[in-house]
Formats: C-alpha cells, sequence, structure tokens
C-alpha cells in the first residue's frame, strides 16, 4: 500500500475531472517528490489523485454491491457479499482488510496534499480550494472506516507516510473523537470550497456537498438539530448563494449518460472512457447478466423483497393477490405466473406463463422506478451479444441462452431459480462506444445526490416532531414527475401517516425504491438499528426457493478490525464480538 507521489501519478495515471493529464510532461527519471510541489498544476494533479482513490475496489468502486448485504438486495460473490450476509464474515476475511487498507491509502494521499501544498508558493485561493478539497476527500474516507469499524487511528497531515510508515502504530481513537475529527475538516472544506467550479472543473468538491456529507455524519450519529440546518443550507437556500440543486425529471436517465451529470448530483465519482484511459465503473461486470457486454457475472441482483415492496401507481401496497388470484399461497399459481417453454429449437419461446397477460398488466400498475431499476420477467433490455447490440428477453425456462436472444442468470440457472436482474446504471448494449470495457462504464456513481438530501430532511424533521414539513419532502421526490407517485396523506385510507412511526415507514419505504444499487441502504438500516430484524431470514427466488440464509448478530453493527492490521499494530483493539 506504500506509495509516493511519484508512484501514485505514474501508477494512476493521474486524471482530471474532464480529461486526463500527460505524463509525458513529466518524465519518470525528473519527478520525484522533493522536485514536485512547485506549480499550481502540480498540486492539482497531486488532489486528482485523492480523487481517484475514491475508485479503489474497496472504497467506491463496488459500492453498489454493498446492497446484496441488506434486506433489497441478493447477491452472490468470491469477495465477501455472501460471507457478510450469512454470518461467516471473520476478521481474516479480505473483504474487511482491503476496505481498511484501500480507504486509509485514500486517507494517506489527501494527507500528503495538505502537508505540502500548504507550504506552497501558489495563489491563495487556489492553494485553500486545494486544500479544502483535500480535507472533504479525508472526511469522506474517515467517514467511511467509521461507518465499518467505529473510532479508528487517526492520521492527518503531520504524519508523512514516506517517512513513518514503520512508526504508524497509534491505538484506535474513539468513535467520538474520529467523528469530531471528521466534522472540522468538513467545516474548514466549507470555508474554502466554492458554491460551484467552472465547467473545466465541474465535478470536484463544492460547498454544497461539503455541507451534505457535515449533515450526514450529525444525522448518523442522531443530532437532528444540526443536520437539518445544513441540510436546510442547500434546500432552503437562505441567502440565495446559488447552489441550484433540484430534482433531475426522469428518475431512469439519472443513471445514464443523459442524466448522471444533472444538478441532482451533489457529489458523485467522475467517470471517462476512451481507449487507454479506462476510468469507469464495473456496473456491467458485477450487475450485468450474459446477455451484457463483457459476459458478465450479475452477482450483484436486487431481492424479491425489493421487487415486491414497489407499491402499485395509487400508491396502495402491492399485493400479488389482487393481479393474480391464489399467488401468495399456491407454488403452482406462481409456476403458472412465471414459467415458459421454449420451441424446439431454443430460439423462441413456444407458451408463455398462462398468466402471463396479468404479469404484464401489473408491471403497468406499479411504481414507474420498479421498471427502470429491475429487469422484469418477459420484459426487454438492450444487450451485446456476438459483437453487436441485440435485443434480448428475459425469460423463465428451460434451454434459454444469450446466442437465441434470451437474459440468461449467470449465477443462478433461470430454469432452477426465479431472481430478478438490475437495469439500473446497467448498460445498453455497447452505448456506441467503440471497445467500451464491462469494468468500466462511463456512468457517474452518485455519493450524494439531492434526492438523498430531502429524504434524510424529512427524517431530521420527522424526528424533531415537524410531520408536515417531513411529509412535504418524501412528497418531492415521489412525485419526481417521471414517478408522479400519490403524495403521503393525499386521500385514500393507505396513503395516511400522521404519527412518527407511520412517518418513518414512509421514509424507510421510500429510500429503499429511490436508491437500489446506491450503496446506501445497508448503512441505513444498521443507524435505524433494524438490520437484526430485517437480516435474519431465508433469501429466495419469488417462488420461494431457499438459496442461502442471512445472518446478522449485535457484533455484525461494526465489522473486525482486520486481523492484519493487528498483527502489524498490536496497539490496536478489537471490536466486541469478534476474534
Amino acid at each position: 500500500m506504500k506509495k509516493n507521489i511519484l508512484g501514485i501519478l505514474i501508477s494512476l495515471f493521474v486524471i482530471s475531472l474532464t480529461g486526463c493529464y500527460d505524463l509525458d510532461r513529466f518524465p519518470q527519471d525528473k519527478l520525484s517528490s522533493s522536485t514536485y510541489w512547485n506549480t499550481e498544476e502540480q498540486a492539482v494533479q497531486a488532489v486528482n489523485a485523492c480523487y481517484v482513490a475514491m475508485r479503489q475496489t474497496e472504497v467506491f468502486s463496488q459500492l453498489f454491491g454493498m446492497d446484496c448485504v441488506s434486506d433489497i438486495g441478493f447477491g452472490y460473490d468470491a469477495q465477501g457479499y455472501l460471507a457478510i450476509s450469512n454470518g461467516t464474515f471473520t476478521s481474516t476475511s479480505t473483504y474487511a482488510s482491503n476496505r481498511w487498507a484501500q480507504t486509509y491509502e485514500g486517507v494517506f494521499r489527501t494527507n500528503n496534499v495538505i502537508r505540502n501544498v500548504q507550504e506552497m508558493d501558489i495563489n491563495e485561493e487556489k492553494k485553500s480550494q486545494i486544500i479544502g478539497q483535500a480535507k472533504f476527500l479525508r472526511s469522506l474516507f474517515y467517514f467511511f472506516l467509521m461507518q465499518h469499524f467505529g473510532g479508528v487511528p487517526l492520521y492527518d497531515e503531520t504524519t508523512d507516510y514516506n517517512k513513518d510508515y514503520m512508526d504508524m502504530l497509534k491505538p484506535r481513537n474513539s468513535e467520538e473523537e474520529t467523528r469530531a475529527f471528521i466534522l472540522k475538516d468538513l467545516t474548514e472544506a466549507i470555508n474554502n470550497l466554492p458554491v460551484k467550479w467552472g465547467s473545466a472543473d465541474s465535478g470536484r468538491a463544492t460547498k454544497g456537498a461539503a455541507y451534505a456529507l457535515r449533515g450526514k455524519v450529525y444525522l448518523h450519529n442522531k443530532q437532528y438539530d444540526l443536520a437539518a440546518k445544513d441540510f436546510e443550507e442547500i434546500v432552503l437556500d437562505p441567502e440565495s448563494k446559488g447552489y441550484g440543486y433540484e430534482l433531475y425529471p426522469n428518475y431512469a436517465d439519472l443513471f445514464t449518460q443523459t442524466g448522471h451529470r444533472s444538478s441532482e448530483m451533489i457529489f458523485s465519482i467522475q467517470t471517462y472512457f476512451q481507449v487507454g484511459y479506462n476510468l469507469g465503473m464495473p456496473y456491467a461486470h458485477y450487475m450485468g447478466s450474459n446477455a451484457c457486454i463483457g459476459t458478465s457475472w450479475n452477482n450483484v441482483m436486487p431481492s424479491v423483497e425489493l421487487v415486491d415492496s414497489y407499491e402499485c401507481k395509487d400508491g396502495k401496497p402491492f399485493n400479488w393477490n389482487d393481479f393474480i388470484p391464489g399467488y401468495n399461497e399456491s407454488t403452482e399459481v406462481r409456476v403458472k405466473t412465471l414459467r415458459a417453454t421454449l420451441a424446439a429449437d431454443l430460439k423462441s419461446v413456444a407458451s408463455y406463463p398462462e398468466y402471463y397477460d396479468e404479469l404484464l398488466a401489473m408491471y403497468e400498475q406499479r411504481d414507474p422506478r420498479m421498471k427502470e431499476t429491475i429487469i422484469l420477467p418477459y420484459t426487454h433490455y438492450m444487450g451485446y451479444v456476438g459483437g453487436k447490440n441485440t435485443l434480448c428477453e428475459f425469460v423463465y425456462a428451460t434451454g434459454i441462452t444469450t446466442i437465441n436472444g434470451f437474459i440468461v442468470v449467470n449465477r443462478y440457472s433461470n430454469s432452477t431459480y426465479y431472481l430478478y436482474l438490475y437495469r439500473k446504471f446497467v448498460p445498453e448494449g455497447d452505448m456506441g462506444i467503440s471497445g467500451l470495457s464491462r469494468d468500466h462504464v462511463p456512468i457517474d456513481f452518485p455519493i450524494i445526490r439531492y434526492a438523498d438530501v430531502l429524504l434524510m430532511l424529512a427524517e431530521c424533521y420527522n424526528e424533531q416532531g415537524k410531520l408536515g414539513d417531513a411529509v412535504q419532502y418524501i412528497n418531492m421526490v415521489r412525485q419526481r414527475p417521471s414517478v408522479n407517485m400519490p403524495g403521503i396523506n393525499s386521500g385514500p385510507a393507505w396513503l395516511e401517516a400522521r404519527t412518527k412511526e407511520e412517518v418513518f415507514k414512509r421514509i424507510m419505504h421510500e429510500r429503499a425504491v429511490e436508491f437500489p444499487a446506491e450503496g446506501l441502504r445497508y448503512y441505513d438500516i444498521k443507524r435505524w438499528g433494524v438490520a437484526k430484524a430485517l437480516m435474519n431470514g431465508d433469501a429466495t427466488d419469488a417462488l420461494g426457493n431457499h438459496i442461502y440464509y442471512t445472518k446478522f448478530e449485535d457484533k455484525d453493527n461494526l465489522w473486525p478490525i482486520p486481523s492484519s492490521e493487528i498483527d502489524k499494530n498490536p496497539s490496536l483493539t478489537q471490536n466486541p464480538g469478534w476474534q
């Protein structure tokens, strides 16, 4: 993990937010930490390396997969989702050690920037903005560590990783100390970051992003008054500072190149793809199916519980029996709803399910976000098969293959299990991009978007007894033009939410259906104290077939400190319940 600035720049092709720096400007035989910190451009390159650290595998590159260890996700992987879900996760798991080490790598890069840039003889405003970005990112990395491990050792810019590597043996700070450090960084970032950047720097951390993240840190500590003030700063824009955040009209387009850089995105991982500069996200690899470019894995999938939780268009809770009588009680009825038979040549469907028409009609009567998030049975998806864009159908049947135009569930056979797949973030065909890679899809990944802030503000108001204000912001998210779900408390009894408990349930629901595959649910259900109730059970398919058991104990509220880190630093203490 040890790298100096030369290693960072050379190995990661340090990028600006809108393009790539030409490393030929700084030949390897001349670039070193002793000669580097001289120009404003070098300082910018160095902070860019901090942004690049966000896309490391166990930092935010695969954060969408964390839904697999919550009630709205289902997954199989070789990297840890299944082990976390079924209770076989341990302090020796590479998932824990990589998350610790790679996130600290981001911390050390930000420390390197802060320590060196503050001594540079460059424009003071530019210096403040660069340090402000580094402190925002450092707070983001430390908050990510705290969400998993609780209190962690705090290393700031006084630690020179290159010189002090062998002496980095600090004990863990308390969670309160860790939080205070994060909040201090964010306050300084707020004071130094601009409300907006020019187009050439679009995507960098802003004042609004720092307010939003600070509010989130307060919220996770149940400091609802302070959190609300930070969220109000950008929602109410009290001094007309011009934040300009708003809900994007079309939900589906937020997760494509059409809307991924809209004014809803408060802070996101910026992506870029060009042959030779692969800086996208691995959505296709892990959420895509065999019909996706690169014949992908689909080990990150939506759960049956998520799909069934989308309301009817009139806001009424969904019930299968309302559309297909007997579905809830009878496996036979479910099979008649979902099972097809292929023709003898396996190239077409000989007979669709008996309740095919009712199934498709039901889709049209649901919250529109369902179809925009999930590839549902007997709907179509533009895949990439045999080197060309191919419209594929998702069918549950024996004998299906992608070469014949069907979507195959790669991890679990369609003929054995009845599972769902993600449409959200997954590229359609080759996106019109020559040489597109399944690991580098150029769709930005949101860390914080405006809908998240609105629902967090609603949560704060609900906790403060301001139920009417809370409902107002829930309804704003529900009534995005492309979604247009009926407002809470707008008429029918099933839309009523008049108590704190009822409004909280609405917030829980809305966050579940608004943010699938954005990696928020796992952290939500832990901080709400409901993970144990939701994550001890049976992960099943749509027929109720058992696939694996889920297990969540009290100790799972914090991850184990990796044993490899304790071996290197004996002053580290282990979290309760772990060895």
